[in-house]
């Protein structure tokens, strides 16, 4: 039975949550830790802001330069949970396996006898008009046959698409990505893999499982079967 999985992300969740009860959703906006107690970093920024050229996690000054007219809001942690949970309980009206990744992001397994990676497109197409239409805000939407090409999938297109990663079409869709962009590939790994010439996703998988072991340990051989 072919598994199907679906990665829901909420593009620039906290953003786009602040967006919704101000004016202010038609001007660069950023959501902003506190200068005062020195977090005065991005923490994610609208679209609009986006295009300016500002990026999450550099200093608000930083930001600032690239977009003098950025709106700056402080974060509102309870309000970013209840919204949250709105979308957890609106993914599991399609299934009692879902999965959270942090406040903006979830696994839902679908899996089910008779149920193809189509049907998992069609669900994915159905979430992202419902999360628009009910919460106000935009999802991107992988589907895949497992967890970390269905993440991958959904970091691809951005804002509010869907993306497919197939057993057919995933050498040519993932393996072209920088390792980096691997789930569990931090700065060290990819470090000690580019000694070795591994840049790409598919130069991982091309290495081979007992040489990564060998340089990794355990995770070498968990990221080998991630990427084959």
């Amino acid at each position: 039975m072919e598994r199907v999985i679906l990665h829901c992300d909420a593009n620039a969740f906290y953003a786009s949550v602040e967006c919704l009860y101000t004016s202010i959703r038609h001007s660069p906006v950023a959501v902003c830790g506190s200068v005062e107690e020195r977090h005065g970093i991005v923490l994610t920024k609208n679209q609009i802001a986006k295009q300016f050229g500002v990026q999450t996690g550099e200093a608000i000054w930083q930001a600032r330069q690239k977009c003098p007219d950025l709106i700056c809001v402080p974060p509102d942690y309870a309000l970013y949970i209840r919204f949250s949970r709105r979308m957890r309980r609106l993914y599991e009206e399609y299934s009692d396996r879902v999965e959270s990744f942090g406040l903006d992001e979830a696994w839902i397994d679908l899996t089910n006898p008779g149920l193809t990676i189509r049907d998992g497109e069609r669900i994915a197409h159905e979430i992202r008009l419902r999360v628009k239409r009910e919460l106000g805000i935009t999802v991107s939407v992988g589907v895949s046959f497992n967890k970390i090409f269905a993440k991958l999938g959904s970091d691809l297109k951005k804002p509010d698409a869907t993306t497919v990663i197939t057993r057919e079409n995933f050498r040519d869709k993932v393996w072209p990505l920088p390792v980096t962009d691997l789930l569990f590939v931090g700065r060290a790994s990819s470090q000690v893999l580019g000694q070795y010439g591994v840049r790409t996703i598919g130069d991982l998988a091309a290495f081979g499982r007992e040489p990564l072991t060998e340089l990794l340990g355990k995770m070498g051989g968990q990221l080998y079967d991630y990427a084959a």
